[in-house]
């Protein structure tokens, strides 16, 4: 049995094969990469398209807050919606020219549902933060600077980003919580603040003449030009709110900006403590205060 020679290719055959790509490579450049440079092209002109709305969309939304008010808020959304229709318009222009390269690109989109399966679990709480911060910033359930109560933690807002919120409370601890373990907001500065003070007097006391001393301040405060601007509408005096022990309890509420309801507190108890002493008007009893905040501590 005699040895088979390897066969070599004969000329004609390599001349064969050059033709045929330079066929090949005429048709690509005649007919598929004109549209892989318009696809490109197109892409490059909608991310600067998509850019470009949602500059002005944030910039326009920030002219018509007050300086400061959620500047930071509209920016971060506005970020989040440009880095999506980036990353959707550049996907979608990849798998078109792929496609014009004459490459299968369902093996792609399965391989990349796979990895974008395993990246799920794998990051729930932090795709978690992510979508429960977007929900935060697009609802506008609160703001920097407000006061609010989210997680058990309560403290005033200093820092909000898609991942977490950064509060510091009344003693200056600074506690940062993920957006995903946010599931109640409770903001006590959204709009206006309302404070409630209690007076409490002796029960012997007239009540119309304790009644208008509590008006007369109020409207004095009201009137005050370094706290008028701080309070948004008149003192209302309800009058009595409890009855026992000896006392009588009046009641004060007070609408103010937010975060101005301190100030005005202080300035209500020290004008009710000298117009009870000038008018002569008894305590409710031994070591008793006359206003009382309510949720907060006698002083």
């Amino acid at each position: 049995m005699g040895i088979i020679a390897p066969m070599t290719p004969e000329p004609w055959d390599f001349r064969a094969l050059l033709n045929d790509w330079r066929e090949d490579t005429i048709t690509f450049v005649r007919h598929d990469l004109p549209k892989i440079i318009f696809i490109i092209g197109a892409s490059f002109v909608l991310i600067r398209l998509l850019r470009l709305f949602t500059q002005r969309l944030a910039s326009l939304q920030v002219k018509r807050l007050p300086p400061g008010i959620r500047a930071q808020q509209v920016r971060t959304v506005s970020s989040v919606l440009t880095s999506v229709g980036v990353f959707v318009i550049g996907f979608v222009a990849v798998l078109m020219v792929l496609g014009n390269l004459g490459l299968h690109v369902e093996p792609l989109l399965a391989s990349a549902g796979v990895a974008g399966l395993a990246i799920g679990f794998g990051a729930q709480s932090l795709v978690h933060d992510f979508i429960n911060g977007f929900y935060i910033l697009l609802e506008d359930q609160y703001e920097i600077g407000d006061t609010v109560r989210i997680a058990g933690v309560k403290g005033t807002v200093e820092e909000m980003t898609l991942r977490h919120t950064v509060l510091r409370d009344d003693d200056g601890t600074v506690h940062t919580v993920p957006n995903s373990a946010i599931q109640i907001v409770s903001n006590m500065t959204r709009d206006w603040s309302q404070l409630t003070l209690r007076v409490a007097v002796a029960y012997s006391e007239p009540s119309d003449k304790i009644v208008k001393l509590l008006q007369q301040i109020g409207e004095e405060v009201r009137h005050d030009p370094q706290y008028a601007d701080d309070i948004v509408s008149d003192i209302q005096v309800p009058g009595i709110e409890k009855v026992g022990n000896g006392e009588a309890e009046y009641l004060m509420l007070v609408k103010t900006r937010p975060n101005k309801q301190y100030a005005v507190s202080r300035e209500l108890r020290r004008r009710i403590k000298e117009i009870f002493y000038k008018n002569n008007i008894q305590t409710a009893g031994p070591g008793r205060v006359y206003v009382i905040d309510q949720g907060t501590q006698a002083s």
